[in-house]
């Protein structure tokens, strides 16, 4: 399982990339991996207001609908416009062409709530 150390974790399987007050989100690994092939990612609309653990967009695979929910609070600045014709890059690239959505924040403190990568490793292998 690909956990790369310099992102944080969020419980419910999203994790995060800080550069300045910008928040760049998507699913981990493990996520993508348990969700099995990606057919679908609705993403939040640029300008919305997402609040830390609220749903804000879905993850439509072969096996379930998943809610993706925003780890911090803040407006929506940008989105993968990639993934509505390749939707299956959260499998193939989740930390990177895989992203879903990048967030400006209220408050770049709610980044400590998060789990660094050895917090949420042990979360998913127990």
């Amino acid at each position: 399982m690909n956990l790369p150390d310099q992102l944080r974790y969020s419980s419910e399987h999203e994790w995060v990339a800080v550069d300045g007050a910008v928040a760049r989100i998507g699913i981990t690994d493990f996520a993508q991996d348990a969700l099995g092939d990606v057919v679908y990612v609705n993403v939040p609309e640029v300008g919305a207001r997402v609040e830390a653990a609220g749903s804000c967009a879905e993850v439509e695979s072969t096996k379930s609908v998943s809610d993706i929910y925003a780890p911090v609070s803040g407006s929506v600045v940008a989105v993968n416009a990639a993934l509505a014709a390749t939707p299956e890059l959260v499998n193939s690239d989740p930390y990177g062409e895989g992203w879903i959505f990048e967030v400006a924040m209220d408050d770049p403190a709610q980044l400590e709530a998060l789990m660094d990568a050895a917090a949420y490793r042990s979360l998913v292998e127990s």
